[in-house]
């Protein structure tokens, strides 16, 4: 198993649709890049929203999931997603190798055909990944009617 970090806006949507990908084993949201630690909902400076997306390479590879990364979120927009604004909602690629920061780069070059405005998605080394309190892990599982301002976009 793999795993990568990504971060495009709140965490619950990405969540919910990431676990429908083939070869994704499991998710877990939380808080990466950021000035604390132990960071919490209520006190996360810096901390970009993320999740951690554990992954079968034999099911799926890392180039299919950033492009499927690419497709749910604006990654034009600097530190917003939908109604989300500030630095927790940015566009992030958390990498933890040079293997992880060649495929960002590359997924970023293939992928910035479908956007008429450059990406501004950061690249980010992966240093700790806090995981979120228990009632953010699955939310939009819990609570179906809830926020989410990420969709699959068709191109």
């Amino acid at each position: 198993m793999d795993t990568i970090v990504l971060a495009g806006g709140c965490f619950w949507g990405m969540e919910d649709l990431f676990r429908q990908q083939p070869g994704v084993a499991d998710t877990e949201v939380g808080y990466t890049g950021g000035a604390n630690d132990n960071p919490t909902y209520e006190q996360h400076p810096g901390h970009a929203e993320a999740l951690a997306i554990t992954y079968d390479p034999k099911q799926t590879d890392l180039s299919a999931l950033l492009d499927y990364f690419f497709r749910i979120h604006d990654p034009t927009t600097v530190d917003r997603q939908g109604n989300d604004v500030g630095t927790s909602y940015r566009s992030a690629i958390f990498y933890a190798s040079d293997e992880q920061l060649a495929a960002a780069k590359q997924a970023i070059e293939h992928n910035q055909q479908h956007w008429p405005r450059p990406i501004v998605t950061k690249l980010e080394k992966l240093a700790k990944f806090w995981p979120a309190e228990t009632y953010h892990q699955d939310y939009l599982r819990k609570n179906p009617g809830g926020y989410t301002c990420h969709y699959e976009r068709r191109w």
